[in-house]
């Protein structure tokens, strides 16, 4: 069984990039099932149902969110009636949406959590709390993919090692830029401490580059348009047994497209 976490999708032109790679993996048979975070895929920051289903059609079994989630006008009232999306778990209590999903798939059920981090973002509850009580909402026996939506690399390695030989795979999110340390960890879970993104290539993480410049050389701010041009998707193939919860390898991998 091989499983594709897909890095932060942006924009409409991560949109088409993901329908582009995830048909032709899931048509070839070289993927079985994948889970992409979605939190930038609504004009470049947060999601709507009609994004979601979008996202469904092309090919993702379950959707994780970060801190954009409430980025789009009226999704808190949305996210309430798809049961395949998952914010993250450390929000505050009484926030609405699930904090852990299962979806079935040709070869079993798959599981999945988010939390956000805590260093250098916005407000949040401790993941580390967060992620437990997550887990305990999913069955045992299933293979679990935790995504860590967090700024800082030392909390996402910490929260890899936290969950080893607990879950199936830790994967980062969130800063865009995929990272060279696909591994297995001594328990067992498969860890990467981000996926990377889904979208512009030639851009600031997804944006158009002459906003950017001129916020970080001037100060002032304008809007963050998402760019356009060639798009990459990358992310990382988890590979397990079937039947089994620990998988044998993890690669992280990018396809890129110039038209």
């Amino acid at each position: 069984m091989k499983v594709l976490l897909v890095g932060d999708i942006v924009g409409s032109p991560g949109r088409a990039c993901f329908k582009r790679v995830a048909q032709q993996l899931l048509q070839s048979g070289e993927v079985h099932a994948i889970i992409a975070n979605a939190e930038n895929a609504a004009a470049g920051s947060g999601i709507t149902l009609a994004v979601a289903n979008e996202l469904f059609t092309a090919g993702a079994t379950l959707i994780t969110l970060g801190d954009h989630t409430w980025g789009q006008k009226g999704f808190d009232a949305q996210i309430g009636g798809e049961k395949r999306i998952v914010r993250p778990a450390n929000f505050p209590e009484g926030a609405p949406g699930a904090i852990a999903a299962v979806a079935q798939t040709a070869l079993g059920p798959i599981g999945v959590v988010s939390v956000v981090g805590q260093v250098f973002m916005a407000s949040a509850n401790n993941p580390f709390q967060a992620v437990d009580r997550a887990l305990a909402q999913l069955p045992g026996n299933i293979p679990v993919f935790v995504d860590v939506h967090a700024e800082a690399t030392s909390e996402k390695i910490a929260m890899g090692y936290y969950l080893d030989g607990r879950v199936t795979a830790v994967f980062g999110t969130h800063t865009h830029v995929q990272t060279s340390d696909a591994t297995l960890l001594e328990q067992g879970t498969a860890y990467i401490t981000d996926v990377g993104m889904t979208g512009p290539i030639k851009s600031v993480i997804g944006r158009q580059i002459a906003p950017v410049l001129k916020k970080f050389t001037t100060g002032l701010s304008s809007r963050f348009e998402v760019a356009s041009g060639p798009t990459k998707l990358e992310g990382a193939i988890v590979t397990l047994e079937r039947g089994s919860k620990f998988p044998t390898a993890i690669e992280a991998v990018r396809y890129t497209f110039e038209d």
